[in-house]
């Protein structure tokens, strides 16, 4: 059944100048516009097509995915503010609404944001809203130390960054376990590090336990690679050098050299490690 907000396969009914007549089902015929319309369209086929509402408030019809489709986080650039609210580029030839009672902060022309999109109970059109929190589940997750998931920053507090869990639910980066800078809206993969009893959640951008060490393994090797076999940085390298160059404290890179000696990947010297041939 053909939605607003969704992909769906429906029927050509005919052709007219302006476009193709597509089959909505209970939500009518709906407009491919004519500069859309595929070579040689034939009546009867059917075509994918994602729905949503023209400038006129009509259902239409595209052919394009969107940046973001309803239900998905994404950061988008304002392109315009109106009387009516702001306007981003979402990659479809109409542009993508936040309402200002859904801008937790005034948006400006110019500047990327992170939003939910999402189709409106009220009105039944697409629109966005910069009020993250809002629209995260509220359905006790199942997470466990130790999982691996996808991150979406979404802000930042004195203690670190506030990121999205797998599309659905939120957690905490503490600062002092974060060694890059973050911006709002940017991916990352990440690591449950502990849930508390009252079900929040404490994230880290780096695997727990012996998968914390194999992914080290491979970054001293590849950054050994790069630095032509020889990297002078050793067990006789301060904790904070270390920590500075690789974000790990010295006992866990002790742990990953130790690990590619046993595999013969490395040689440790006096002034440093090198590639073993």
């Amino acid at each position: 059944m053909a939605k607003i907000g969704e992909r769906a396969e429906l029927k050509i009914l005919r052709e007219k100048s302006f476009g193709l007549y597509l089959d909505g089902g209970e939500v009518g015929e709906i407009l491919l516009p004519r500069r859309e319309v595929p070579a040689c369209p034939v009546i009867g086929g059917y075509l994918d097509v994602f729905l949503y509402h023209d400038s006129e408030d009509r259902p239409v019809a595209t052919l394009k995915t969107p940046k973001a489709m309803p239900g998905q986080f994404a950061r988008l650039q304002c392109v315009a503010v109106t009387g009516v609210g702001a306007f981003l580029d979402w990659g479809l030839p109409k542009e993508l609404l936040v309402p200002f009672r859904e801008q937790k902060a005034r948006m400006e022309t110019g500047n990327h944001y992170l939003v939910h999109v999402h189709v409106d109970e009220l009105s039944g059109r697409i629109i966005a809203s910069t009020r993250i929190t809002r629209h995260l589940d509220r359905v006790p997750h199942s997470f466990k130390p130790g999982d691996e998931v996808a991150l979406v920053i979404f802000g930042k507090t004195a203690l670190g960054y506030k990121a999205i869990i797998n599309g659905t639910h939120s957690g905490l980066l503490f600062a002092e376990g974060v060694f890059q800078a973050l911006q709002p809206g940017e991916h990352t993969t990440g690591y449950v590090f502990d849930v508390r009893e009252d079900g929040k959640i404490d994230l880290s951008l780096h695997a727990p336990g012996r998968a914390k060490v194999m992914d080290l393994e491979d970054r001293i090797l590849a950054e050994l690679a790069v630095r032509g076999g020889f990297w002078a940085l050793g067990d006789h390298s301060s904790a904070a050098e270390i920590h500075a160059e690789l974000g790990v404290s010295k006992r866990t890179f002790k742990q990953a050299l130790g690990a590619l000696l046993k595999k013969r990947a490395i040689l440790i010297e006096e002034r440093g490690i090198r590639l073993a041939q």
